[in-house]
C-alpha cells in the first residue's frame, strides 16, 4: 500500500493497528504516537449498525472541530453524497470481511467553498468475543496541508479522490529445500 506517500500520522497508526493485530516480535518496532502527539485527536471509531449505516462511536477533538460538530451516534456515511457514499459503504465491508486495512483519499470543502485535501486510514478492530456489535473500525481524518486552507470553516463536504482498498493477496507458497547428508 503506497507507503512511501502517506502522511507520517497514517504510517503511525497503521504500525500501530499491525502491532495489535500480530504478535509484537514479528513486527518491527515503527512509530509511536509520542512521536506525532496530535495524532490522538484525528482518531475514530465507526461501528456498522444494519446494512448501510456506520455510526460514529468516538470521535476525536481535531476531527470534530474540523467537521464543526459532535459526532457520537452520527452516520459516518452521511458526510458524503452520491457515489462517494456507495463506495465508502463498499470499501468499509470490504474492510470488515478482509480485516485488513485501506486509505481514502479526499477533498474537503466549506460551505464557502475553502478545500482541503483528506487522508482517511481505515482500520478494522478486533470484535470482543463476549458482546454482540457490529463490525468496528479505527480512523485517522488527516488534512494534508492542514486545516488552514479552511479558515476556520467547517467541512460540509467531502469528494472521493482515490481509494486504496486492502491488499487481500495472499501470500505465495514457498519451497524449502531441506538437504542432509545422512
Amino acid at each position: 500500500m503506497l507507503d512511501r506517500t502517506l502522511h507520517p500520522n497514517s504510517q503511525t497508526l497503521l504500525s500501530a493497528w499491525q502491532r495489535m493485530s500480530i504478535a509484537a516480535s514479528d513486527v518491527p518496532a515503527g512509530p509511536t504516537t509520542k512521536d506525532h502527539p496530535d495524532l490522538i485527536e484525528r482518531l475514530f471509531v465507526i461501528q456498522q449498525e444494519g446494512d448501510d449505516q456506520w455510526l460514529f462511536r468516538t470521535a476525536g477533538v481535531q476531527l470534530q472541530s474540523c467537521l464543526g460538530r459532535e459526532l457520537a451516534d452520527h452516520d459516518f456515511l452521511g458526510v458524503w453524497t452520491g457515489h462517494d457514499r456507495d463506495m465508502l459503504s463498499s470499501l468499509l465491508k470490504i474492510i470488515s470481511r478482509e480485516k485488513l486495512p485501506g486509505i481514502v483519499r479526499a477533498r474537503g470543502e466549506s460551505l464557502t467553498g475553502e478545500r482541503v485535501d483528506i487522508e482517511m486510514t481505515l482500520a478494522p478492530l478486533a470484535k470482543p468475543p463476549h458482546i454482540e456489535t457490529g463490525a468496528r473500525i479505527l480512523g485517522l481524518y488527516q488534512a494534508l496541508g492542514g486545516e488552514t486552507f479552511l479558515r476556520g470553516r467547517p467541512v460540509w463536504r467531502h469528494r472521493l479522490t482515490a481509494i486504496y482498498p486492502p491488499d487481500a493477496r495472499t501470500k505465495e507458497p514457498r519451497l524449502k529445500l531441506v538437504a542432509s547428508n545422512d
